[in-house]
C-alpha cells in the first residue's frame, strides 16, 4: 500500500510547533536570565566549602548584604515581569438565559397541531417534521414566536426585530440585574446571530437600547452557523487580552420567525423541528478584584477551521 506524503500546510499538529515556537519567543528572556542567575549563585557558592561558607554567612554578612539584595531584587523583578507579561486570567462572572412567557410555550404534540392547522404544510412534511421533533431532543417546555402560526409571512424584517428585542434586551436586563454591572461599564459587545443580520446590527440596536459608552468595541457576527458560539467567546477573549480592566457581553441568539419556513421541501424544514426561541448573554471579565465572584474561569479554547477542504465546505 503506498502511503500518502502528508500536506504540512494543512496539518493540525502544525500548530503545536507554532505554539511551542510562539512560546519560546515571547519568553526568551525569561528563560535566558534566570538560567544565569542561577548559574552566578551557584558557581559563588560553589566554590566555597562548607565550613568557608558557614564562615562567609556568619561573619561577613554585613559586607554581602548589597550583594545578596541585588541579586534578589532582579529575581523578584523578573519573576514579577514574567507574571504581569503574561496572558490575562478571563472570567465568568455570570450568564442569563431569556425565558419567554408561558403564553408562548408549546408541547411537541402542540407544534405538530399548530403547523397542520397553519394549511401550510402537506401531511408527508406533517409527519416528517412529527419524526424529527420525537427524535431532536427538543423536550416539551420550548417556546415559539406567535408570528409563525399566522396567516401572515412572518419572515419579515419587522418581525424579526421584534423577536429579536424580546429575547436580547430580556437575557440583557436579567444579567444587568444579576451582576450588578451597569451598561456602561461594559467596554466590549459581541452580539452572535446566524440568521438574521439586520441594518441597523443587533449590536447596534443594544447599544441604543441601553446607551452604553461611546468607545465600547462592537462586533456583531453572522453567517457563521453554529460554531459562532464559541467563536463570539474567542473573539471576546481576545478582545479582553487586548484591554485591561475591562467588562465584556457575549449575546447569542436565533430568530425563529424569521427563519421559519412554510413548505415541502425537508431539507429546509429541518431548522423548523430544531430552533426555538430564546437567547443568552454572558459577561465576562478580565479584572483581578471580581476574581471572589466569579463562576468560571476560560481556561483553554481550541477552534480548528476546516473551511479549506471542499468535504467540509
Amino acid at each position: 500500500v503506498q502511503r500518502r506524503i502528508p500536506d504540512f500546510l494543512q496539518s493540525v499538529s502544525l500548530k503545536y510547533v507554532k505554539l511551542g515556537y510562539h512560546y519560546l519567543i515571547n519568553r526568551g528572556i525569561y528563560l535566558a536570565t534566570i538560567p544565569v542567575l542561577v548559574l552566578v549563585f551557584s558557581a559563588e557558592v560553589g566554590s566555597l566549602s562548607r565550613e568557608e561558607l558557614w564562615k562567609k554567612l556568619s561573619e561577613d554578612a554585613c559586607y554581602d548584604l548589597a550583594t545578596v539584595l541585588s541579586f534578589f531584587t532582579v529575581f523578584v523583578f523578573t519573576i514579577s515581569v514574567y507574571f504581569m507579561s503574561g496572558p490575562r486570567s478571563i472570567y465568568l462572572i455570570d450568564f442569563a438565559c431569556f425565558r419567554p412567557h408561558d403564553d408562548l410555550k408549546e408541547t411537541k404534540e402542540q407544534f405538530i397541531e399548530m403547523a397542520r392547522a397553519s394549511g401550510k404544510f402537506d401531511e408527508a412534511s406533517l409527519q416528517f417534521q412529527k419524526r424529527i421533533v420525537k427524535s431532536s431532543g427538543v423536550g416539551d417546555e420550548t417556546y415559539l414566536p406567535k408570528a409563525v402560526m399566522s396567516d401572515e409571512n412572518s419572515a419579515t424584517m419587522k418581525e424579526g426585530r421584534l423577536e429579536a428585542s424580546t429575547v436580547m434586551f430580556g437575557a440583557l436586563d436579567e444579567l444587568f440585574e444579576k451582576t450588578r454591572i451597569r451598561p456602561k461599564d461594559v467596554g466590549v459587545l459581541v452580539v452572535n446571530c446566524s440568521i438574521f443580520n439586520p441594518t441597523p446590527s443587533l449590536s447596534a440596536m443594544i447599544i441604543n437600547h441601553y446607551k452604553m459608552r461611546g468607545n465600547v468595541l462592537s462586533y456583531n457576527l453572522g453567517g457563521m452557523g453554529c460554531s459562532t458560539r464559541l467563536i463570539a467567546v474567542d473573539l471576546a477573549r481576545d478582545m479582553l487580552q487586548a484591554n485591561p480592566n475591562n467588562y465584556a457581553v457575549v449575546v447569542n441568539t436565533e430568530m425563529v420567525g424569521y427563519n421559519w419556513y412554510p413548505g415541502w421541501d425537508r431539507s429546509m424544514l429541518v431548522p423548523n423541528c430544531f430552533f426555538r426561541m430564546g437567547s443568552s448573554a454572558v459577561l465576562l471579565s478580565n479584572c483581578r478584584r471580581d476574581y471572589r465572584r466569579v463562576k468560571y474561569s476560560l481556561e483553554h479554547l481550541v477552534r480548528t477551521h476546516k473551511g479549506a477542504d471542499d468535504r467540509s465546505f
